[in-house]
């Protein structure tokens, strides 16, 4: 019997091996979403695009923090601080950079022409054991390249990625350190802010009226990130190049 459960296992290891290896992501690699839950909201930013049609003021791109601006209660801050501007939601929720570069490679970016691009992007490639953040820094970087490429006329506006959890943990050290290498983006037609600690209480706590799971924004979330970038968004559509 244990000669039997020993090849079984053999066997099992055997065909999982190869899986765990092409399991392997990198952020700079393009990398398309398959499942039902990135499909859908792929082709909802793709139909509001097109009923935006060649001109946009303003895109958002990054991942579920980005998307959940469409929900209830978060929709309304939505509307009050950008729905007099022609604005994209471009948030799809579990994206990685490699995510956001394959959508952007395949259509995202083109047939229009926006202003200003905000993107926010690289928390959900900080969840693994251990996080290379000159990896992830490498991802976030070869997103505004390729904006720039796909969109030579437009701003961007890099933001920081924000802190998750409660109190002060590793992860936030992650995504501080990776803020401190993204800000040196900044450049040309690139600015960087860094909003991070406009969420965070003075001390150092993040509010569930804040982040009700330490990770998504209710609303208020959402209005502290808005005044946050207000002002910058005014100044950068301001001098941005019109078609």
């Amino acid at each position: 019997m244990k000669t039997k459960f020993r090849s079984t296992a053999i066997l099992i290891l055997a065909a999982w091996a190869p899986v765990a290896v092409g399991a392997e992501e990198s952020p700079t690699t393009p990398e398309e979403r398959t499942d039902s839950l990135g499909k859908s909201q792929l082709k909802e930013i793709n139909a509001d695009l097109k009923k935006l049609g060649a001109d946009v003021d303003l895109a958002f791109v990054g991942d579920s923090i980005t998307r959940r601006w469409r929900g209830e209660g978060n929709i309304e801050v939505w509307n009050k601080y950008w729905g007099s501007y022609k604005a994209v939601n471009m948030g799809i929720g579990g994206d990685k950079t490699q995510n956001v570069l394959w959508r952007l490679k395949n259509g995202q970016l083109d047939g229009y022409q926006a202003r200003v691009f905000v993107v926010m992007i690289g928390t959900n490639n900080c969840w693994g054991k251990t996080t290379v953040t000159e990896d992830v820094t490498a991802g976030v970087k070869a997103v505004v390249d390729l904006i720039r490429e796909k969109q030579p006329k437009a701003k961007i506006l890099l933001l920081s990625i924000l802190p998750v959890g409660e109190k002060p943990n590793p992860g936030r050290m992650t995504r501080e350190a990776i803020n401190t290498q993204i800000s040196k983006l900044q450049g040309g037609p690139v600015e960087y802010m860094d909003i991070s600690a406009k969420f965070l209480e003075q001390d150092g706590t993040i509010s569930k009226a804040v982040m009700p799971d330490f990770l998504h924004l209710a609303p208020k979330g959402y209005e502290i990130w808005s005044e946050a970038i207000k002002d910058k968004v005014k100044v950068m559509l301001a001098g941005a190049e019109k078609r």
